[in-house]
């Protein structure tokens, strides 16, 4: 069999990058950030074919004002998602900013202290730590709390909340500890 030769892609048309814009945007939640990013990307592999510079900036704008792109919409989700998987305040501040979320609207979607509490039984609960392993196994000896820790801490939860966590006595006194407002 013959090896296949690649052919080389045609370069991109100004209506060729409107229809790729369109296509991304009817098809993943995104942010304008990511949106300018995937059509930069696109026009470095391929090239331009159109007079002057490519309009991207231009069609990105025209997108957020048409409301295909809204970047509080999408970090609200996304924020969302990464709460309900577990993950922590930290963490999900930075996922937002690798997707080109401003500050501002990060801080407008910022997890209160009762839903970061939630996340981090909701993680624990998953992973198996503290408490929530293996019934009737020993007590975890100092390495293997401080692997428990360790994983709550990579997830973006804050130290305090590791280790009331890994060292709950009980499954309902992790569950009451997430309940608890911050008052208490």
């Amino acid at each position: 069999m013959p090896p296949q030769t690649r052919r080389n892609p045609r370069p991109i048309t100004p209506a060729r990058l409107e229809e790729m814009a369109l296509a991304y945007v009817a098809r993943f939640a995104t942010s304008a950030a990511r949106l300018d990013d995937y059509l930069r990307r696109k026009l470095r592999e391929r090239g331009w074919d159109g007079e002057g510079e490519p309009p991207v900036a231009a069609l990105v704008e025209r997108y957020v004002a048409a409301g295909y792109v809204d970047d509080l919409a999408f970090a609200r989700a996304r924020a969302g998602s990464l709460l309900r998987r577990g993950y922590g305040a930290r963490r999900i501040g930075q996922a937002l900013g690798a997707a080109g979320i401003d500050q501002a609207v990060r801080d407008e979607v910022h997890a209160g202290a009762d839903e970061q509490r939630r996340a981090a039984l909701a993680l624990a609960r998953k992973r198996r730590l503290g408490p929530f392993g293996p019934p009737g196994a020993p007590p975890a000896d100092r390495s293997a709390r401080e692997k428990q820790v360790a994983v709550l801490l990579r997830a973006g939860h804050p130290l305090d909340s590791a280790r009331f966590l890994v060292d709950a006595p009980s499954v309902e006194a992790a569950e009451l500890w997430a309940e608890a407002n911050e008052e208490n």
